[in-house]
């Protein structure tokens, strides 16, 4: 049997993990120099145009070490934004060893440090790596003492590469062979898989990525699931080159994926074990942890017609993305649509953009808000995350909204501006430390809802670039919570609606009411667009009417002619305001949950 280790490139974002993928396919010769191109892994034409990693993918590189020993190294590539950890925590669930990048210019930074936790949780090997090393600005002394001081490792054993020019690959290749464990040994055991990834193929049903952990696996095999009971019979097995490679048989340690005819996308759970159904495993591998969404916001079609083909579109967008939770909502202004759970901002914008492109979805979101908890005047607690729930203000005893604890890695330069930011946004119990000279780490507690919207935004800018922020749920506190209503032509609009802190509600009613006057067209008749707590008017603005001359064909004359036509025009605008109903387009929608740099 090859010798076989299956390893993770874990980083902050933009530390280099696609680039050094790259480099390790090419250094296996899986791709002719004509047909390369850079981020060979993400294969989404999203990732391609923002730079980053969405999905985790694997490839199996080709390694013959100076002895002539053949390997077979499963790569498993992950993002490394702070929105799509829990793609990285079920990419190590399939490792035995992680390579830890970090960046010779920035150094550690926040999300290095919770991939490390990560990784230590999953009692993995870890490889420190120093990657940019060819930059002017590498500074590879102040991160060697940063991967001992902060990370506890060995600095004399990080890896010097450059990942942009190829300097130090084969040094990374042998560190993976002689330093990260082979699997243990188990293919006597009974077969137990982990299912650490799914997509849906309209030709093949559903394709697994799964990892056997024991036992051994060939086509024909009948397996079943342990979620659900299902049985399949496997037609399909192979390892993942950049293409799907099939194989006659695999056993305890490989990686790799497999077509059984799983007709619905609701058959796979990710985290789930499978086995055979005739010699079964005793009990499932311990699964990922259950994944909790924090920013809720609902999707509904641009047409009512439309909703079949979106029910159909976020069933097979669920299976390739296990973080995204939805059920069935509906409102009165758009129709029936979904209330869907999602792990920050960019995850909300990245199933957007994904719905509308890979699944041809015309689609509007409504605000995005947070879990928030209340306690009733009789001792029920009660969970809202829709504000069309919003409890009745005289029954609330308590109202609470979810706290988390941010880490603020930053120049000490920059560490006023980002007290200022934070402060702004509510925060409080701040602390500091200097894990290294010129850095330091702000720590403070924030309220989820205050950094859903555009916090990183801001402290990108406010940083210039050199700022990075993780961070942990860290439980509920009191809060004044108000719901604020959204009246268009003295009609509540339930899309519109959001629960909010009562100190923010007027800056943002204002906000909205400014971006409705801009995209409602005007009508024969005056609307009034107003922000609401309740019965209290707390924001207003105008669209004034158009208004018909009446009196271009007065010349000359009694003045008494033109008025008596502007009085009979002016009656006749206040009857069409009685029974006006004014269309908002679907543009309006989308406007207000823009930011004000966009």
């Amino acid at each position: 049997m090859r010798q076989t280790r299956n390893f993770s490139i874990v980083a902050h974002i933009d530390h280099g993990k696609s680039t050094l993928a790259d480099r390790l396919i090419q250094k296996a010769g899986l791709i002719s120099e004509r047909d390369f191109h850079d981020q060979l892994l993400d294969d989404m034409d999203i990732e391609r145009e923002r730079g980053i990693t969405i999905k985790s993918n694997t490839v199996t590189l080709p390694y013959r070490d100076e002895a002539g020993q053949d390997y077979d190294l499963n790569l498993i590539d992950t993002p490394g934004h702070v929105d799509f950890t829990y793609e990285v925590s079920r990419a190590l669930a399939a490792c035995e060893g992680v390579l830890l990048l970090i960046d010779a210019t920035q150094g550690v930074e926040a999300q290095t440090l919770a991939h490390l936790y990560s990784a230590l949780e999953h009692d993995l090997t870890i490889v420190p790596v120093i990657n940019k090393i060819d930059l002017k600005a590498a500074d590879v002394e102040r991160v060697k003492e940063q991967i001992g001081s902060d990370l506890g490792l060995d600095p004399d054993e990080a890896v010097l590469i450059s990942a942009k020019t190829g300097q130090g690959v084969e040094e990374i290749l042998k560190a993976i062979v002689e330093r990260i464990p082979a699997p243990a040994q188990r293919s006597a055991e009974p077969l137990a898989c982990l299912v650490f990834d799914a997509y849906y193929d309209s030709f093949r049903g559903t394709v697994v990525s799964f990892r056997i952990v024991s036992g051994r696996l060939e086509p024909g095999d009948v397996i079943r699931f342990f979620s659900n009971g299902a049985t399949h019979t496997v037609e399909e097995i192979g390892r993942f080159s950049l293409k799907h490679k099939p194989t006659r048989a695999m056993q305890a340690g490989d990686v790799g994926y497999l077509i059984a005819g799983i007709k619905t996308v609701s058959d796979v759970l990710i985290g789930d074990t499978f086995t055979h159904k005739h010699c079964p495993a005793e009990k499932p591998l311990p699964g990922f942890k259950e994944v909790k969404p924090v920013v809720f916001s609902s999707i509904y079609p641009i047409s009512s017609d439309d909703y079949p083909a979106l029910s159909d579109a976020m069933e097979k967008y669920k299976l390739n993305d296990a973080a995204l939770t939805y059920q069935k909502d509906t409102s009165i202004a758009l129709g029936q649509g979904f209330r869907c759970g999602f792990l920050g901002l960019l995850h909300l914008e990245v199933a957007q953009e994904r719905l509308e492109r890979e699944y041809g979805q015309s689609i509007i979101m409504t605000m995005p808000s947070v879990r928030y908890r209340f306690v009733l005047s009789n001792g029920q607690a009660v969970e809202v995350d829709n504000p069309a729930h919003f409890p009745d203000p005289v029954q609330v005893r308590v109202s609470e909204e979810p706290f988390i604890l941010t880490s603020i890695m930053i120049p000490d330069r920059y560490m006023g501006a980002v007290m200022q930011l934070c402060l702004d946004c509510r925060g409080v119990n701040s602390s500091f430390s200097y894990p290294a000279p010129g850095r330091m780490e702000i720590h403070f507690d924030l309220p989820l809802a205050e950094v859903i919207f555009d916090f990183y935004d801001k402290l990108k800018s406010i940083t210039q670039g050199y700022g990075s922020f993780d961070y942990e749920l860290i439980g509920y506190r009191p809060s004044d919570l108000v719901k604020l209503d959204i009246l268009v032509n003295s009609e509540p609009v339930d899309a519109l609606a959001t629960m909010i802190h009562r100190d923010r509600a007027r800056t943002r009613a204002l906000q909205i009411c400014k971006r409705l006057k801009d995209e409602i067209p005007r009508q024969m008749f005056k609307i009034a667009i107003q922000g609401a707590i309740g019965s209290t008017i707390i924001a207003r603005t105008n669209i004034s009417a158009f208004r018909k001359d009446v009196t271009a064909k007065c010349y000359g004359g009694d003045v008494s002619r033109k008025r008596k036509l502007l009085e009979k025009q002016k009656r006749g605008k206040k009857r069409m305001k009685m029974v006006g109903q004014v269309q908002i387009p679907q543009s309006a929608f989308v406007s207000v949950l823009r930011t004000q740099k966009d």
